[in-house]
């Protein structure tokens, strides 16, 4: 139910259910309007036929005086001389109108409808049927059949004999089938949802595509462009995305190129007044003068990594991610800290190694910058990679846990009070791993200390070594 529920919030599923309802409400109206059509041929061309028999039977009243008397005790093809009064009802307008365009004296005929006692057969003819072999009399009525209509017939022969006539509408059999029936129905339900669905994916399908790219987008800016096929809408809109791409491309170029060109022709200057201060006589002014220039270099360095860390065109390769955490964690660990590599989880996942060395050297250094200690855990859960990196630390305030990702933000006042960095260490580790398809979240442990955690979601690895 919920996968249907989805389907139908798509846009393959409205439009896979106007078409549905459209293209069945269409097929049902043409059916109908058919079977009226057909319904109204018949009859048009049973009147006629009516007409024929009444006009052939007349004329040879008409042309025969000497017969007449016993051409009228015979009968005709569903023509009878009529003896006796009957109630009579509405003129039959259709049949008069189709007589009027006959030549002689059916041609002023009134029709009305009668009795159908007064088309039935002199009573000796009518009642042997079962006697007869047991067969049934035609005109016996038969479920399979519509019951049969009589019209009187008034007209004047050429001479001005007056002629009444019971004229029989042939009995007709009804169709056992129908255009709507259930069967009839069924296959055309089913042969218009399939054409339904199949219109409603290939209408869908660039739209799916682009969105895929534009979250592929904001995961790697260098990914190939968008292929620019299709219906003419669709190539503008691929072609309008590849330019959007392009122009994101060369603004984070830019904005690369800037920074390393202010951080190069800052160099000199910094390296001068590095030189200079070591003159200052004053040791206390000294000594905080180079801290504040130290700072304002790792303040550039920091900036020109965020750039770079949105520009990189690192390409992915196959990477033992346990491996990766083991390295990260023996490095800080000669390096003097106390970090530890407790659990790993076996994935090979497609990353780009540079990146997610420099994403867990991050993480691993801002936990023993502000909590003295880190400890590292990866572990599949629920089908999803997780890495969790957990220090000793006082943890963070829960507004916060999300604003210490805003770059060059330090809260200094809950974590450790010692001055380095320049707030961007942990902008830079999100921006690396929202690049590689992962999620990086703070929280508080249950236990203490502040834990951060990154995340691949199922399809993003490959359970290789599991």
């Amino acid at each position: 139910m919920t996968r249907l529920r989805r389907f139908l919030s798509s846009m393959a599923g409205r439009l896979f259910v106007i078409l549905l309802l459209g293209m069945m409400a269409a097929a049902i109206g043409a059916t109908a309007l058919a079977g009226m059509r057909r319904a109204q041929e018949f009859e048009r061309q049973n009147l006629a036929r009516i007409a024929d028999r009444l006009q052939g039977f007349v004329n040879l009243l008409d042309g025969n005086p000497e017969l007449r008397s016993r051409l009228l005790a015979v009968g005709g093809p569903s023509v009878r001389a009529v003896r006796g009064d009957y109630r009579t009802g509405d003129d039959d307008r259709d049949l008069m109108d189709v007589l009027a365009r006959r030549e002689g004296p059916v041609a002023a005929a009134r029709v009305r409808a009668t009795s159908y006692r007064s088309c039935l057969p002199p009573l000796p003819e009518f009642m042997p049927s079962r006697e007869r072999g047991g067969h049934r009399h035609p005109r016996e009525r038969d479920p399979g059949f519509t019951p049969p209509r009589c019209r009187l017939v008034e007209l004047q022969l050429s001479d001005g004999t007056p002629l009444r006539l019971a004229l029989e509408y042939p009995a007709v059999a009804r169709s056992a089938g129908s255009a709507f029936d259930p069967l009839f129905l069924s296959l055309l339900a089913l042969a218009i949802a399939v054409l339904a669905y199949v219109v409603a994916r290939i209408a869908s399908t660039p739209l799916q595509r682009l969105a895929a790219a534009a979250t592929e987008l904001g995961q790697d800016l260098q990914r190939d462009p968008l292929p620019v096929a299709g219906p003419l809408e669709v190539r503008r809109a691929a072609e309008a995305f590849n330019a959007m791409q392009q122009r994101l491309q060369r603004h984070l170029g830019e904005r690369t190129q800037m920074l390393a060109a202010i951080t190069h022709d800052l160099q000199t200057p910094v390296t001068r007044l590095r030189l200079r201060l070591e003159n200052v006589a004053d040791d206390a002014l000294r000594e905080r003068l180079i801290a504040d220039l130290a700072a304002m270099q790792a303040l550039i360095r920091e900036g020109l990594e965020l750039a770079r860390s949105a520009e990189s065109a690192e390409q992915r390769a196959a990477l033992d991610l346990d491996s990766l955490l083991e390295s990260v964690a023996e490095d800080a660990a000669e390096a003097g800290h106390a970090v530890a590599f407790e659990q790993g989880c076996g994935a090979v996942l497609m990353l780009r190694p540079l990146a997610m060395h420099r994403l867990f050297s991050n993480l691993v250094d801002n936990a023993v910058k502000y909590g003295h200690a880190a400890r590292i855990r990866a572990e599949v859960r629920d089908g999803q990679v997780e890495v969790r990196i957990r220090d000793d630390g006082p943890g963070l305030a829960a507004e916060e846990l999300e604003a210490v990702f805003t770059p060059f933000l330090r809260l200094e006042t809950s974590r450790s009070r010692e001055t380095g960095g320049a707030g961007l260490g942990l902008t830079i580790a999100r921006a690396l791993a929202e690049k590689d398809g992962a999620t990086l979240q703070l929280r508080n442990h249950p236990e203490g200390g502040l834990e951060a955690v990154v995340n691949w979601p199922a399809p993003a690895w490959n359970p290789a070594r599991r």
